[in-house]
């Protein structure tokens, strides 16, 4: 079977963790590949909701073996929390999860950095999480990061923990200075940390390839959306890696003709957490009403989500940027009792019609949506488990945005449990879904 990548086609909180841990059933591995702690993914199981941050989500079916690979920045605290939390639910983590000795990791003045830059450009502030993982990333590329490798070689991190406080160490350095953190306490804490992440940290680019050799499958997943992509989003209101489908290539060492097929996950209609431009925001009114019945609150941070109409432009642009075979549509649930749905076909922005993502950010700040609306169905969906029974003008919507987007819609989800999944016929994963 094919090895998949699964990512985000919006600005992230698209549901994907969800479509992971339904299609975990059938891959051998799960591999995240990009992003840090600045991930909020929330599973229904077993009665329960799971928040995950670090882990894949194929994490939730016993026996699968989970991977964060090289391309994602580690807080060694939180990951640890995590894997206690997990374990306290009766989920064991041991000798399933696999930790790239490759990951940088983010230290305590790596968030005070991320926090005090928001609160000192407050009017342009990028809204980030303020967990650290800009700096992070940041460090890395400035190849004086510490990675997972380095915290049990206490010589080599006390070098790399004491070069990010040094007071001749570039411009951010003062900010670092007043910070006021006790560099012996940091060096023996991610010490301890080190120490009990060593039974996790391993080659995991030896172990992808080992596992392919072998026939087994990988399901790559991805954090945040392409709209936040370093180099193709919103930039600079993007996050700090690539969560595209390239990203599964660095941030595991994959080559890319080990990668069959990209499923793309888009909402029945757009969110987007944080600054930057958002051509679909609603405000007030049917935006608060879409907020509510779609719980639409950071998995993370708790922050209220913006939302807004499906914007076709973008999903469109990520479709082809990514290559997507196929897409899974979530939350058509959330718009069960909407008597009128628009979607944005393409943009105006002062005499001219665009029908492709424009790379200017004010360019895309001043666009107005072009709208085509559809009927609602005024029905529940939630417990629809074929697409034949879904009301005829909900079948309607999802062959639409298929249209709109130009890629065949793989399967749907009408609820947070795994049974609330449609899976469409024809499909062209036939061996995922």
């Amino acid at each position: 079977m094919a090895n998949l990548v699964v990512l985000g086609g919006q600005w992230g909180d698209e549901g994907k963790g969800k479509v992971v841990d339904v299609l975990a059933a059938r891959a051998d591995i799960v591999a995240r590949y990009q992003g840090g702690p600045n991930a909020g993914h929330t599973i229904a199981h077993d009665d329960s909701r799971h928040a995950l941050h670090h882990i894949p989500c194929g994490i939730l079916h016993p026996g699968k073996v989970c991977i964060i690979g090289n391309g994602v920045v580690v807080d060694p605290g939180s990951l640890l929390r995590e894997i206690r939390d997990l374990a306290t639910a009766g989920i064991e983590v041991a000798g399933r999860l696999f930790l790239s000795n490759r990951c940088h990791v983010i230290f305590p003045n790596h968030r005070e950095l991320d926090r005090i830059r928001e609160e000192r450009i407050r009017k342009h502030r990028l809204g980030t999480t303020c967990l650290g993982i800009g700096p992070a990333y940041e460090s890395k590329a400035g190849r004086k990061g510490a990675r997972v490798v380095d915290l049990r070689n206490r010589e080599i991190l006390q070098a790399s923990v004491e070069q990010h406080f040094r007071a001749d160490d570039g411009p951010q350095s003062p900010i670092i200075e007043r910070l006021g953190l006790d560099v012996k306490r940091v060096i023996d804490e991610y010490s301890r940390f080190g120490d009990i992440l060593s039974k996790f940290a391993i080659d995991t680019t030896a172990y992808i390839q080992r596992a392919i050799r072998e026939g087994k499958t990988i399901l790559c997943e991805g954090a945040q959306g392409t709209m936040l992509d370093l180099d193709h989003g919103t930039y600079p209101y993007v996050t700090s890696s690539s969560p595209t489908a390239g990203g599964a290539c660095t941030g595991l060492g994959l080559g890319p003709t080990q990668l069959d097929a990209v499923l793309g996950v888009f909402k029945a209609y757009s969110s987007r957490v944080g600054e930057g431009p958002f051509p679909t925001e609603l405000r007030e009114g049917a935006g608060e009403h879409l907020r509510e019945r779609g719980h639409e609150y950071g998995t993370t941070t708790g922050r209220p989500r913006r939302v807004g109409w499906f914007d076709a432009v973008a999903a469109r642009y990520a479709v082809r940027l990514n290559g997507m075979k196929a897409a899974a549509l979530t939350l058509l649930d959330v718009l069960d009792d909407t008597e009128e749905i628009s979607v944005c076909v393409a943009y105006k922005y002062r005499n001219s019609r665009l029908t492709e993502l424009p790379s200017e950010p004010w360019v895309l700040k001043e666009v107005k949506p072009e709208y085509e609306t559809v009927k609602g169905w005024r029905k529940p969906t939630g417990d629809a488990r074929e697409l034949s029974a879904l009301p005829q003008e909900a079948r309607d919507y999802v062959r639409r945005l298929s249209d709109l987007i130009e890629c065949p819609v793989a399967f749907v989800s009408v609820g947070p449990s795994r049974d609330q999944t449609i899976r469409c016929e024809g499909s062209i994963l036939p061996n995922w879904l």
